[in-house]
């Protein structure tokens, strides 16, 4: 079932930090990889997210899970653009009837391929170390978000593994009623289609309903709202931080040294 807690050590050193520093520390690399437009500064961020793994508490099963089809989608991206460039420029590769790869289209297929691989990793590591509620808490006292924002958001949030479960309940219920796609692969997408559409309709009603319910509790009101559980940037966020700024640094510096750094592309 989906679940949106995190799937690392609570005491984990990276699992320790305020949220607000590891959002900072992943945009920081993304962006990096999103504006280098090589193949090897995303590849060295990469490598040191994966060395960054042990410091982050998650476990290697868990992890690979949400990763694997991130990674098969960035593969994807790679191989289409290496085999559908607009232009095949370096030395040929392959060469089988129509289809042509050579080295500069598949360097360049690589580079978009590392720089999404980069992003998801980023992503799934900030946020599988991460409870939503510190997440919440820290986006409103650290960034001063507005506190109706965060905890609409939270609990949507927290609606989704909800979601997950009615997935798996409409599904088991057409299938004892006999409506199921076989192998027919128009069947299974209007079954899809509907199935998509009665899960929105409830997710619909759902949050309407709990709209009204926040807003009788009184989450709409301007008055200064206290905090339960205080979030505080200490020294480790800061390193966190800077460390993730000096890694990029690091990386571009390698990158030109090695003459292979390129931008804005």
């Amino acid at each position: 079932m989906l679940t949106l807690a995190p799937i690392c050590d609570a005491q984990a050193p990276i699992a320790r930090l305020n949220p607000v520093a590891k959002l900072a520390a992943v945009a920081a690399v993304t962006t990096m990889a999103l504006l280098a437009s090589d193949w090897l500064t995303p590849l060295l961020l990469l490598a040191a997210m994966l060395a960054a793994v042990p410091f982050t508490g998650i476990r290697l099963g868990p992890l690979v899970h949400r990763l694997k089809w991130l990674w098969l989608a960035a593969g994807m991206v790679t191989v289409v653009n290496a085999v559908f460039a607009a232009e095949q420029t370096g030395r040929l590769l392959i060469a089988v009837g129509p289809l042509e790869i050579s080295t500069g289209a598949l360097s360049a297929g690589a580079a978009l391929g590392l720089r999404a691989c980069v992003a998801a990793t980023a992503g799934v590591l900030g946020f599988a170390t991460t409870d939503p509620t510190d997440l919440a808490d820290a986006l409103t006292q650290q960034l001063k978000a507005p506190p109706r924002f965060t905890i609409g958001a939270l609990s949507a949030l927290r609606l989704l593994p909800l979601m997950g479960a009615e997935w798996q309940q409409i599904t088991t219920a057409r299938r004892a009623r006999g409506l199921e796609g076989g192998r027919n692969p128009l069947r299974r997408a209007r079954l899809f289609a509907s199935t998509m559409f009665a899960l929105l309709v409830g997710a619909i009603r759902r949050a309407g309903r709990l709209a009204a319910a926040m807003d009788a509790r009184g989450f709409d009101s301007e008055i200064p709202r206290t905090y339960a559980r205080e979030q505080r940037m200490r020294g480790a966020d800061w390193v966190l931080i800077a460390a993730a700024v000096l890694t990029c640094v690091a990386a571009m510096a390698v990158s030109v040294a090695y003459g292979a750094f390129t931008a804005f592309a």
